[in-house]
């Protein structure tokens, strides 16, 4: 016969009512994904083939084009915490994503004779502000649909990150074929379409969710705010896109966001409690190291891409490789990946040997080197200047575990340090981080700019792969540091739960 507890609720059903409450943010997050990964695997090649960029602007139209894609959440958590509701502001955001992606499916030159570079980088206004209403969001309703049980937060975040991932490798794999056969404008048409099936079956499944989100969830919507935050989203969005298409103001943009964020932490660290700073401590050194970590990631759509479209065979079994195409292979392993993790973290975790936190960050970066010094001495192996696409599908291997290590326990790292009342807008500033580091990305991979005048392979061979070398060694560094600095956040960590 099946136990009640006092209150008359079945534990079974609390339990099978908590998991279709993770299915449907799981789900949301998943199509989410699909679309902006869909959109990220192209936009570098579709700057340099469809927009006339050299190398150089079009990996750091891309870089702006993120940081302000992470910029943006620091303002849609508070939206989700303090005016919306994290659920509520999770459909809105799904919904402006979708008119984005759908305005960049556009052929505005086409169809209104318009200026096709205007009204892109309007799209790309639209993507940012709608990214910035949702990343932060559904992160924030896993956290506090599992924050009474802490033994299974570091497993559903795994998961949930290979929600992430599921949906990436769907339209990473999809859209280059699109683009390939049948243009530019349906390959992002496919991703407005993975938005409408994410807000649709979240809205299908919303009853599952009634009794997770933040205060403003569970009061009546109010009007008059949510006309303020819809008049918002367009001023933000014509803002945002001036500041992609002028590469020097964006730069202005990520230095002031980098100063204003480091600002936000030493206030947050003054004023909390000595329980709530060890936390917060913590939380700014694993920030750091995941700063250091968007730097490499970053290298998968800028360096990593046109090192491909250079100077690897594209022909594999017969087939012929989209030069972007590579990047799905980061979606693939990590699917296949956290399943293994998450199993392997709970198996540890019950025999109480689950490594730290800040363990698995200093395996992550080991694993992150070894998959750069796989891409720099690719080289070995040359001939007439194009690399085998194996040393792609090996060095994506430890790239994409090293990033489960990293970033996929950075979002749990906030549910674990933060109290719940910051958690959206901590959420939203652990993501401004990580896009001021995917800026910086861009930048670093100018290091490896082809200068227009070459031409030869084997020269351009060398330059992307002495950059890959080097930053090998830097992961190695970062490993080092990592080890070094286990001890202490372990204490910190002692400290935030006393």
């Amino acid at each position: 016969m099946t136990e009640q507890t006092e209150t008359g609720v079945v534990p079974e059903q609390v339990t099978i009512h908590k998991k279709r409450a993770f299915t449907a943010l799981f789900m949301i997050e998943m199509w989410e994904r699909f679309g902006f990964y869909g959109m990220q695997i192209l936009i570098v090649v579709f700057a340099i083939n469809y927009l006339g960029f050299d190398d150089a602007r079009a990996n750091l139209t891309w870089g702006a084009f993120a940081a302000m894609i992470y910029l943006t959440p620091v303002l849609g958590g508070w939206i989700g915490d303090r005016i919306l509701g994290a659920r509520r502001t999770t459909i809105l955001g799904g919904i402006v994503l979708g008119i984005g992606y759908a305005l960049l499916a556009t052929p505005w030159d086409q169809w209104f004779q318009m200026t096709s570079h205007t009204m892109v980088f309007l799209s790309m206004g639209v993507i940012a502000v709608g990214a910035g209403l949702f990343k932060a969001n559904p992160n924030n309703l896993v956290a506090k649909l599992y924050e009474d049980d802490e033994s299974q937060l570091d497993g559903a975040f795994t998961m949930y990150y290979m929600s992430i991932n599921v949906g990436a490798f769907m339209s990473q794999l999809l859209t280059p074929i699109i683009r390939v056969h049948y243009g530019w404008h349906w390959a992002f048409l496919v991703c407005a379409l993975g938005l409408c099936f994410g807000v649709a079956q979240f809205l299908l499944q919303s009853k599952f969710l009634q009794g997770v989100g933040s205060k403003p969830d569970f009061a009546p919507m109010h009007m008059g705010k949510l006309i303020a935050v819809l008049a918002s989203v367009v001023v933000l969005s014509v803002a945002v896109g001036n500041v992609i298409e002028h590469l020097e103001l964006a730069n202005w943009v990520v230095r002031i966001a980098g100063i204003g964020l480091a600002l936000f932490f030493v206030i947050l660290l003054v004023r909390a409690s000595s329980a709530e700073r060890s936390g917060l401590i913590a939380m700014v050194i694993l920030t750091l190291q995941t700063i250091l970590f968007f730097i490499f990631y970053q290298q998968m759509s800028t360096s990593l891409t046109l090192f491909a479209k250079n100077n690897v065979d594209l022909i594999l079994f017969g087939y012929h490789i989209p030069p972007e195409q590579f990047q799905v292979l980061n979606p693939f392993w990590i699917a296949v990946m956290s399943p293994v993790l998450a199993w392997l973290y709970g198996s540890l975790g019950r025999q109480g040997k689950d490594p730290s936190l800040a363990s698995k960050y200093a395996w992550g970066f080991a694993l992150l080197a070894i998959g750069f010094f796989l891409y720099g001495i690719s080289g070995i192996s040359q001939h007439h200047g194009y690399v085998s696409p194996m040393w792609m599908v090996g060095g994506y291997f430890f790239q994409s575990v090293g990033e489960l290590l990293i970033s996929g326990l950075g979002l749990g790292m906030v549910a674990r340090y933060v109290a719940p009342s910051l958690r959206g807008m901590m959420m939203g500033a652990w993501l401004l981080a990580t896009g001021l580091s995917q800026y910086l990305g861009s930048v670093v991979a100018n290091f490896a700019n082809i200068p227009s005048g070459v031409a030869n392979p084997i020269e351009s061979l060398g330059i992307y792969t002495k950059l890959f070398r080097e930053l090998g060694f830097v992961a190695v560094g970062a490993t080092l540091i990592a080890i070094a600095l286990i001890p202490y956040l372990k204490r910190l960590d002692q400290q935030s739960k006393v």
